[in-house]
């Protein structure tokens, strides 16, 4: 890692400010809010670059990482109302929607059954039928069904309106569900913690404290997560810091996260559509700056539906190392959204060429970052082509 950070502190021309935190990197030490803030404000594209990728590879070597993993979202019909969301469908209005019953679920389930994937991944909209009950009897049921499969379900946004209409505690609910099944919990419903911004886009929902407390109770059950942020839309470069500190101290506390995953805020027909996108830039520098700030997390991902390949690939230069599975998603959840992929999924043979194409090493990993299969010396027909970046790409600031 010192040699390419070295190499940039030697530059007469850098700012001092730039100096400072490319030194602290260097030394391993922890850079600060304030710090952070200046990054999001100044910092140039190939500099954080430089960090990010610093770090990364001083974490993960040239390693990218995939699973093999399908979603299902038991329905699109909600009681909240967020208004950056696409996706679900008002309680009111459900000609659009739909609401799966436990035995439907479990036919998606069975369709995979032939296909050596590892992970499932659960989570929709609230309503009041999928309760306590609902979720423990479908988590008996996958694990009854197929035991090697990984079940990660739900986020505080869901366990927080259960547990309530249950009236028991977080850490009843919590129990209940890992006793029922659940092996770990994915990072979404964190949007943006700041309550000025919070309470514009998700009102309703689980504050921020809420959500902490419930990955905070499942981390002490034994358990990991992932954490999300929402990015691009009403919020400023300090809103984003404020976001990721709250994740810094909790992991400080448990490290019981896995990854790290900003989410870009889409703006096809929602609420918030009169709102333009952020670009490839923004995309990139909130990845590094992610990557820098949160050196207690190990793993950063760039989750490609909502991207793109060539944004995600791209991202491998600037501190990603993971780049989620291969989805192949039952519902329309991303184009929904306005995502740059309108059928997400891809084969492990298109992740592999994705990855090798930027000079890294993929590998396929379960949920918990287990090695699955190594794929050096691995040779796919055509292998040298994939129809994206063949070098890792130079973006103008």
């Amino acid at each position: 890692m010192s040699k390419a950070i070295e190499l940039l502190i030697q530059q007469k021309d850098l700012p001092h400010e730039a100096r400072d935190i490319a030194q602290k990197v260097l030394d391993k030490a922890r850079i600060s809010v304030q710090e952070a803030e200046w990054l999001y404000a100044h910092g140039e594209l190939s500099y954080l670059g430089v960090l990010a990728n610093a770090i990364k590879e001083d974490k993960q070597g040239d390693k990218v990482y995939f699973n093999k993993n399908f979603h299902v979202e038991p329905t699109n019909v909600c009681l909240y109302t967020c208004t950056f969301c696409s996706y679900s469908r008002m309680i009111k209005k459900r000609e659009n929607g739909w609401e799966y019953s436990l035995e439907e679920i479990m036919d998606i389930i069975k369709s995979y059954d032939q296909q050596d994937v590892t992970e499932v991944h659960i989570v929709g909209g609230v309503l009041p039928q999928y309760d306590v009950t609902f979720y423990s009897e479908l988590f008996k049921a996958i694990r009854t069904h197929r035991p090697d499969l990984h079940i990660k379900a739900l986020t505080p946004v869901e366990y927080h309106y259960i547990f309530k209409k249950e009236k028991i505690s977080y850490e009843q609910g919590m129990k209940l569900m890992v006793d029922a099944g659940l092996d770990s919990m994915p990072g979404g419903g964190a949007e943006i913690f700041h309550p000025e911004i919070r309470d514009q886009i998700a009102g309703g929902k689980c504050n921020a404290e809420q959500w902490l407390n419930i990955h905070e109770i499942l981390h002490g059950l034994g358990k990991r997560s992932n954490a999300t942020m929402l990015y691009g839309h009403i919020e400023d470069f300090s809103h984003r810091v404020h976001h990721m500190e709250q994740l810094r101290i909790l992991q400080d506390k448990t490290g019981g996260f896995q990854t790290f995953i900003p989410l870009k805020f889409r703006n096809k027909d929602n609420e918030m559509s009169h709102l333009a996108e952020v670009g490839v830039v923004d995309d990139l520098k909130n990845y590094a700056i992610g990557r820098i700030f949160l050196d207690n997390f190990d793993h950063v991902k760039a989750y490609w539906p909502m991207i793109g390949r060539d944004t995600a690939v791209m991202s491998l230069a600037f501190g990603v190392d993971d780049l989620d599975g291969t989805i192949d998603d039952t519902t329309k959840i991303y184009s929904m959204a306005g995502s740059e992929e309108q059928s997400p999924s891809l084969s492990t043979e298109q992740l592999v060429k994705m990855i090798r194409s930027v000079n890294r090493t993929p590998i396929e990993r379960d949920t918990l970052y287990n090695v699955v299969r190594e794929f050096e010396g691995v040779v796919f027909e055509d292998d040298t082509k994939y129809k994206g970046y063949t070098s890792l790409p130079v973006v103008n600031n």
